[in-house]
């Protein structure tokens, strides 16, 4: 079963990329430390944490410190503490914003929600049952697709996994994918 996590305010961008790498990844900035440990124990998720004392609490249930500022760093304390193995094909499958699992969306339907442009070129998209951002592959994924090709291969190296073939894997689309904000006009905030 793949873990499920619960990340404090001191990680956001790390939360962002396990959403972009499809994991279930809450991102808690105003709950105080005894309400994050009861949350992290009664969702059973793992808490993420830069603070040594949250982290030592039993009430927190499993905990990860994290000792890095940098991200690539970040993930590969997490991926070496959890023996995590993420899979390419399980990527941009959840909302960056708010950890939703992003659904299919019908051309016709996606028409009204996107620039004219984008409906012409695009074929497929997606859109998050949360915030409503409606997303498609764009050229602006191609950096976000090697960086998740990175971290998963920070990963193999952190577990001492097998090397990773050179092709895309399976499930994983040259691009990328688009956010725009459903029906309001203004374009969302791009996560990375």
């Amino acid at each position: 079963m793949r873990p499920r996590f619960l990340v404090d305010a001191m990680l956001g961008t790390l939360a962002t990329w396990l959403r972009l790498l499809g994991y279930d990844a809450r991102y808690c900035r105003a709950l105080d430390d005894d309400a994050l440990a009861g949350r992290a124990r009664r969702e059973g998720r793992v808490l993420v944490t830069r603070d040594r004392e949250l982290a030592r609490r039993r009430a927190a249930g499993r905990a990860v410190l994290i000792r890095s500022q940098d991200l690539s760093r970040q993930w590969a304390e997490l991926a070496r503490a959890l023996r995590l193995r993420p899979r390419l094909g399980r990527a941009l499958s959840r909302c960056a914003v708010c950890n939703r699992e992003l659904e299919p969306l019908a051309r016709a339907a996606a028409r009204p929600l996107v620039p004219p442009y984008v409906h012409a070129t695009r074929r497929r998209f997606r859109r998050c049952p949360g915030c409503g951002r409606v997303f498609w592959r764009a050229t602006h994924m191609r950096g976000i697709s090697r960086r998740l090709r990175t971290l998963v291969e920070a990963a193999r190296r952190a577990n001492a996994l097998p090397s990773a073939s050179r092709g895309r894997g399976r499930g994983e689309r040259k691009g990328g994918l688009r956010a725009r904000t459903g029906g309001r006009g203004r374009r969302a905030r791009r996560s990375p």
